[in-house]
């Protein structure tokens, strides 16, 4: 049980949860008080964490009265699961293999979490001066969460270009390429910042290093002039 309860931490499970679940597991079905017992965890904080497992898609609350709690299916759980950790994974193989410095110091930095990501996206677009290359298949989003400081740049003089697939509407005042196949989301500010992030924007890279972004902006480049060819 202590081996399972420590591996379920890897999850991002409190230490509550991870003693909770593990106890549910072992009964099948119970209620708070029975979790409680058996994990020992405080009662007061017994049915805050089968609710949270609930929330978390570990657990099921059954109708009737006491409210009582079985586990989910371990098959589904195992599945979604894998599924996060692949997706982790593949967002990192992603910046491993798309970010090379060439011979300099690969001064990039990694953020996790959508919104950290819209946040350091923000961040640079509120601090370009001249000009700001957005290449995205997540257009919506970004006219959305963005459309501020998109609308002050735009005001400040500042040229944005957006590269999307087909049939993305553009914040007003922009120009626009056409590209398809785009997967990931692509950002830069004055050739001197980058962002690369994944294709859920859960994770991204992000350098002020001009020479790493000008490989970026290349990229983007190349893109641009393949299209128009």
């Amino acid at each position: 049980m202590s081996r399972i309860m420590n591996s379920l931490k890897l999850l991002g499970l409190s230490s509550y949860e991870a003693q909770g679940f593990a106890a549910l597991v072992y009964h099948g079905v119970a209620n708070a008080d029975t979790i409680a017992e058996s994990a020992k965890i405080p009662r007061t904080s017994a049915y805050k964490v089968m609710e949270s497992l609930v929330e978390k898609g570990l657990a099921r609350e059954t109708e009737g009265r006491p409210k009582m709690f079985k586990p989910e299916d371990l098959n589904v759980v195992k599945n979604q699961t894998e599924a996060r950790i692949k997706t982790l994974f593949e967002d990192l193989r992603f910046l491993q293999e798309v970010i090379t410095s060439k011979g300099e110091p690969q001064l990039v930095y990694t953020i996790y979490g959508n919104e950290k990501v819209f946040m350091k996206l923000q961040e640079m677009i509120n601090l370009t001066e001249h000009d700001l290359y957005i290449c995205t298949p997540r257009v919506r989003e970004i006219r959305t969460e963005l459309k501020k400081s998109i609308e002050n740049a735009v005001k400040r003089g500042v040229r944005v270009v957006f590269v999307t697939p087909p049939n993305k509407r553009v914040p007003e005042h922009t120009e626009s390429f056409i590209v398809d196949g785009l997967i990931a989301t692509d950002v830069v500010s004055d050739g001197a910042r980058a962002l690369l992030a994944g294709p859920e924007m859960e994770a991204c890279g992000y350098t002020d290093n001009p020479a790493l972004a000008m490989h970026v902006y290349q990229f983007i480049q190349m893109l641009i002039e393949k299209r128009s060819a």
